[in-house]
């Protein structure tokens, strides 16, 4: 909303295509004549196409709160920004302006097409068509190599490289969470390790583009002062499809529900909600009797699968019913619980009230058009790859646990900026990787 007449108090914030001005279009609603071909003319500053009316309100100020201002913490862009150095990235979403942190100046050339836009006849978004995100995936593949070569990533001014840059790869994603997609069998093989043949096809994609950016600074003499970091945001699970267990969240959360107002209580009781393969609940009221009461009713619900007993409805990798005990999570943690697990204080207004740790192979969804997700605890979602190539780097393998929250202190490590000009990394002492300090 634009002002505080009306705001809901402990409103969902959500930075996703649902605050775009008009998210069916790729461009996200700023009106270019030609697209998808002339996607690239999109503005490198798509705040400006979000819809005011669809952000969240500080409650303070009255004022619209953009992705970047919720942030509390700077980021590598911003301490890159603040030494005069060029920046540029890539993703899905124009609320990745978040990226430009609470400075607000983090990225200078940002691209993001919207990938939850119709990219077909049929109506399609770009994620429900393996050959489709990869179609999405190349333009953001082209912007780089615009930026590689020294322009923006329209091609139409010459600013020089960016000194940080990059772009984030939707294909094996989707890859992986798809049943199947142009004929072929989405996820991994039964031994859970193996690539089936979508997701082969995705890696051998994303393989080549990286293949071609990284001639394309060859060509342009950049690869010997170069470092090249190639890691997830997270995985999916789960991985082997036997252990798959579809369950509708949707009804769950309409049992909650139920149970609170008869249990004399008016209205809803959960407030917002984020499951995909986890529990994330917040809660209309915050009380310990209020989180006791949601963490003793999931812990109890259990259901065959059928949907036609009174609980959820579940179903295996074939479609099939499956029974599930506890709402399909092994561990909850509400209130006070649930901030102590996160590292906060109770009063913390972000916390979710409820944190569900899913069962492995729960995925919480109404339908079965996914085999996996990502967002929980599963060690498939947690490990992930991670490869950091670079002039004054040795080639070694490192076995010992690391985080991706390395990523950012070794980026700036490599530019020869200190890491502690991220608050994060004073207040968390986070290191840079292994064999990569020059």
């Amino acid at each position: 909303t634009t002002n505080c007449a009306g705001a809901a108090k402990g409103t969902t914030v959500a930075y996703d295509e649902s605050i775009d001005r008009d998210s069916s279009r790729l461009d996200a609603g700023q009106g270019l004549p030609a697209l998808p071909g002339d996607i690239d003319k999109m503005t490198s500053t798509p705040q400006t196409l979000l819809d005011q009316a669809k952000l969240p309100v500080d409650p303070r100020t009255c004022e619209p709160v953009y992705p970047n201002q919720y942030v509390k913490v700077n980021n590598v862009f911003e301490v890159a920004r603040s030494h005069d150095l060029r920046t540029a990235w890539s993703d899905k979403h124009p609320a990745y302006t978040i990226l430009d942190g609470p400075s607000g100046t983090g990225v200078q050339d940002m691209f993001t097409p919207e990938i939850n836009s119709t990219a077909d006849a049929a109506g399609d978004d770009w994620t429900t068509v393996n050959s489709l995100t990869k179609q999405y995936d190349s333009y953001k593949v082209t912007a780089v190599r615009n930026e590689i070569d020294g322009y923006d990533h329209s091609r139409t001014r010459h600013v020089g490289v960016p000194a940080i840059f990059g772009l984030n790869f939707q294909t094996v994603s989707t890859a992986q969470k798809l049943p199947t997609s142009g004929g072929k069998t989405g996820g991994y093989q039964a031994d859970g390790v193996t690539p089936g043949p979508l997701l082969s096809g995705a890696l051998d994609y994303v393989d080549q583009q990286v293949g071609g950016l990284v001639g394309e600074l060859r060509a342009q003499h950049l690869d010997h002062s170069t470092t090249v970091i190639l890691s997830a945001k997270h995985g999916q699970s789960p991985q082997d499809p036997a252990s798959l267990t579809r369950i509708d969240d949707g009804a769950v959360l309409d049992g909650l529900n139920g149970a609170w107002r008869a249990a004399g209580h008016s209205g809803d009781l959960v407030a917002g909600s984020s499951d995909d393969d986890a529990m994330l609940l917040w809660l209309t009221d915050r009380s310990p009797a209020a989180t006791g009461f949601a963490k003793s009713y999931l812990a109890s619900y259990s259901g065959n699968g059928s949907g036609t007993d009174g609980h959820a409805k579940a179903t295996d990798i074939n479609g099939k019913p499956k029974s599930y005990t506890s709402a399909g999570l092994t561990t909850i943690y509400a209130g006070a619980d649930a901030a102590r697990f996160i590292g906060v204080p109770p009063t913390d207004g972000r916390v979710p009230d409820l944190i569900g740790i899913a069962n492995h192979g729960t995925v919480f969804t109404g339908g079965t058009k996914k085999i996996a997700e990502h967002g929980g605890d599963d060690p498939s979602d947690r490990d992930v790859a991670l490869v950091v190539s670079g002039p004054s780097i040795k080639h070694a393998r490192w076995t010992a646990p690391v985080e991706t929250t390395q990523i950012a202190p070794t980026i700036l490590a490599s530019l020869g900026i200190s890491p502690a000009e991220l608050r994060a990394v004073r207040g968390e002492g986070t290191p840079v990787l292994p064999g990569t300090r020059r």
